[in-house]
């Protein structure tokens, strides 16, 4: 399985909401041969570190593609540029944020030629932004590199960290 996480915390030029942006982007990525299969709760949650931003929408999808990892991050970096993302500040506002969390159990480091993503995604294991709507589609999911249990590692979580279930 394949999953991605999809966050913003401001409004985008085009919609006037993260979740209207990030649902019409996850559409959009149909035309990179990026199928949506499935998708957790939504998640208001507090920025990561805490700070005076807004809060975030965050959720997480399982897709299936037939494009290796590289090249699916690379469309995730083109829909974002597309919706208004400019890189810069770390952990800052944002109008869309599509991150690779778990490419089908694959571990890669990121290093050598063609280097491309660090797989599972490296700090997936720290965030209730993500721990949570994952466990919402799967529930079952264990970290491919430490082998913990999703459950475990919402357990672990620092308890700082807010995250809770939007309404439909």
């Amino acid at each position: 399985m394949i999953f991605l996480g999809v966050g913003a915390n401001l409004p985008s030029p085009r919609f006037s909401s993260p979740r209207e942006t990030l649902e019409a982007a996850v559409r959009d990525l149909g035309g990179a041969g990026i199928v949506s299969l499935a998708v957790s709760r939504w998640y208001e949650t507090a920025p990561v570190p805490i700070s005076d931003q807004p809060w975030y929408v965050n959720a997480v999808y399982r897709v299936e593609t037939d494009l290796d990892p590289v090249r699916l991050l690379e469309a995730l970096h083109r829909v974002e540029a597309e919706y208004g993302r400019v890189r810069g500040e770390v952990n800052g506002p944002r109008v869309i944020d599509l991150d690779l969390l778990d490419y089908r159990g694959l571990c890669r480091d990121g290093a050598g030629d063609g280097a491309g993503p660090v797989l599972p995604h490296p700090r997936l294991h720290e965030r209730a932004f993500v721990l949570l709507p994952l466990r919402d589609l799967a529930p079952g999911w264990t970290h491919p590199r430490s082998g913990a249990s999703i459950d475990r590692l919402i357990a672990e979580l620092d308890p700082e960290q807010t995250a809770r279930p939007l309404g439909s």
